[in-house]
């Protein structure tokens, strides 16, 4: 996992060099650059030393712009492609490593960040009945990956809401659900996340149907993600992403308070606990 995620920084880098060759030698700056493909200055600055990698339209652009023949593209999706997170979500996870703040809502799973490997290899596999060891140890392993930004001094605040209903699906039995639970508790007692719960009395809550991802960048605008099925929308129209954070204003306002969300934590995960020693 290691060798192939240092090979694939390796080839973003190279992206980044070829990028900067490239536009040195059209005689253009970062900001007459950024202005071409829509994007600002500063995030051709980021392609370039490779902190930040464009999306595929982005991409298209730039070989428009400079006259590449498709050489930006076609270099994007192959990165892409080798990425061990799905295609509609591999941005997202190289952005959730340069954000300064996060915010997540979920209604039916734990967010990535916070899954156990028993959480997450039993999500996996119910998607991936067929797969190999192989691809179901890569696929967690990855996810495991991803929760590195939540370690050290430095990690972004990060804001949790769930739906009751994520507490109470037994997802990997029992036993590994409590084991989730716990976890959770433990990442909200050691500050790395703040969790809140909207219980089933709430009643009718905004985003009802799906997820949201809010994460806000030191030199970049903020950006919105939200996921359907085989699918992913990483949404940074300011208007759109604007409408994202009222929404997940409302949700806070729907939720339980820090402390109350942990107590009904505690008791599904009593629950979970209780639910095995009896089976």
């Amino acid at each position: 996992m290691a060798n192939a995620g240092s090979s694939r920084q390796a080839a973003w880098e190279f992206y980044g060099t070829e990028l900067k060759n490239r536009r040195e030698a059209a005689k253009m700056t970062q900001q007459e650059l950024g202005r071409k493909v829509f994007v600002s200055g500063g995030y051709i600055g980021q392609f370039e030393q490779a902190i930040r990698k464009p999306q595929l339209d982005v991409a298209a652009r730039i070989d428009e712009v400079l006259q590449t023949d498709g050489f930006f593209e076609r270099m994007c999706r192959k990165l892409i492609n080798t990425s061990p997170y799905a295609s509609y979500f591999a941005a997202v996870a190289e952005l959730e490593k340069l954000t300064t703040e996060l915010c997540e809502f979920a209604s039916t799973l734990v967010p990535g960040l916070l899954q156990t490997p028993s959480y997450a290899r039993a999500v996996t596999l119910a998607s991936n009945p067929f797969a190999s060891g192989d691809f179901i140890d890569e696929k967690v392993g990855a996810r495991m990956d991803r929760a590195d930004i939540l370690k050290g001094p430095k990690r972004p605040p990060f804001w949790v809401i769930l739906h009751e209903n994520v507490l109470r699906t037994p997802v990997g039995g029992p036993d590994a659900m409590a084991d989730q639970l716990e976890h959770i508790l433990a990442a909200a007692s050691e500050r790395k996340a703040l969790v809140q719960v909207i219980p089933y009395s709430a009643g009718a809550y905004p985003e009802m149907a799906g997820m949201l991802k809010l994460m806000e960048f030191q030199d970049a605008p903020p950006t919105a993600y939200t996921e359907g099925w085989y699918s992913g929308n990483l949404l940074d129209d300011p208007a759109v992403v604007k409408r994202a954070s009222a929404s997940y204003d409302l949700l806070r306002a729907a939720a339980l308070s820090p402390e109350a969300s942990r107590a009904l934590i505690e008791s599904a995960a009593e629950d979970h606990r209780r639910c095995a020693r009896t089976t």
